[in-house]
């Protein structure tokens, strides 16, 4: 109730009425293929799977630019499983520039991190989980933004109405939990439920060769807890959003061909405060054998101080990486990467490739193969969830 509110309120107290034929439309339209290598774990899941993904763009600005509009909505539609098969606004907000501040109200997408393997750091909107396993994908998350520039540093205020709860798939899914997640059962930690008002702050600046964010956020965590339980004569797992404070800090120097990166959070609020971390480096070689490739060999660290009571599987990992960047007309790029288990030898390697065809068309290429799982790890749950998917897109 509270976020409709508040939508409606955006929509009449600013000039977001405006003449689609006065602004730009840019988007694109995918097809993607999912092999499976492997049977799934569950009888019910299923093998390979295709599906079609749209997203558009509308944007318009006015008053010489102080003034700007954005629509930006996504579709997919899977043809294996009902609930990755879904429509969300990414974007649609309104936003006025000035001199020394900035302010945005709508829905939006705001990023927040440095490090490669894992984002800590990065808290204001959802993961939509089931558009990508990475957690890279996020769904857009309703705010009002205040951006203040000063010689010191940007500050960034957020006022966060209207909760989004975590995507997962459906018994069908993969990839999933071994016990499927009851996403309609969720429960909160705060009487208010998904209406809660998180707030948040981030203050950045560059110091010569460092780039340095220190933030701090009050509201429902993103990352639920789990707890088992029995629907319809079925064991499933309800997840659980509790209210939170998280300190966070991201660290960026750039040192001639050399890249460290770092991100720290301090979080209380699910159990006892806890400390993680995620750092490292990216080492840039150009020009490879006298030709137009670069090749970036990263390194990092990732630690979380709770052990095996840690949300996340990457609580004393390695990631051992390296990007192609070809330089060519067509944009083709390679990311490649393994994050290792220190403590017990698991590994989830991936590929990640795009390069495009001609002026309107790209294609993606992606693969995630999990290796040597140990059977007290949470990555049991995808050991036979290797997978190859290619996607091919048309920009319009």
């Amino acid at each position: 109730m509270l976020s409709r509110f508040f939508f409606v309120c955006v929509l009449f107290s600013s000039p977001l009425v405006v003449s689609a034929a006065d602004g730009e439309w840019s988007g694109y339209i995918a097809t993607e293929w999912r092999v499976f290598l492997d049977l799934p774990t569950a009888p019910e899941q299923h093998g390979d799977n295709v599906s079609l993904s749209a997203q558009a763009e509308y944007y318009r600005e006015w008053n010489a630019g102080k003034q700007s509009f954005r629509f930006t909505p996504f579709l997919r539609i899977d043809g294996r499983d009902s609930q990755r098969s879904h429509i969300d606004i990414r974007e649609l907000n309104w936003t006025m520039v000035h001199d020394t501040w900035e302010f945005t109200a709508g829905i939006a997408k705001v990023f927040w991190g440095v490090t490669e393997s894992q984002h800590l750091v990065d808290i204001i909107n959802q993961t939509d989980l089931i558009e990508s396993a990475d957690g890279e994908e996020k769904l857009g998350q309703s705010m009002l933004k205040l951006s203040l520039t000063r010689d010191w540093g940007d500050i960034d205020l957020f006022v966060l109405p209207g909760f989004r709860e975590r995507t997962f798939p459906s018994r069908v899914g993969r990839l999933r939990t071994q016990t499927a997640v009851a996403v309609n059962n969720a429960e909160y930690a705060s009487s208010q439920g998904r209406d809660h008002i998180d707030a948040a702050i981030r203050w950045s600046h560059s110091l010569g060769d460092w780039d340095v964010g220190l933030s701090h956020f009050s509201g429902t965590s993103r990352d639920p807890r789990f707890r088992a339980a029995v629907d319809k004569g079925r064991t499933v797992v309800i997840p659980i959003y509790e209210t939170i404070d998280q300190t966070g800090v991201d660290l960026q120097a750039t040192k001639d061909d050399w890249l460290w990166k770092l991100e720290v959070i301090s979080r209380s609020g699910q159990g006892e405060r806890y400390t993680a971390a995620t750092g490292g480096f990216e080492y840039s070689l150009y020009g490879i054998n006298e030709s137009a490739v670069d090749l970036g060999l990263i390194v990092e660290y990732l630690f979380d101080d709770r052990d095996e009571l840690a949300l996340t599987p990457f609580e004393d990992d390695l990631f051992l990486g390296a990007r192609l960047a070809f330089n060519d007309e067509a944009s083709s790029e390679l990311l490649a990467g393994m994050i290792v288990d220190l403590e017990n030898g698991s590994r989830v390697m991936s590929v990640e490739a795009s390069r495009r065809i001609g002026d309107d068309w790209k294609v993606n290429l992606e693969a995630r193969f999990f290796s040597n799982i140990a059977s007290q790890d949470s990555l049991l749950n995808f050991e036979n969830d290797d997978f190859v998917q290619m996607e091919l897109a048309w920009y319009f």
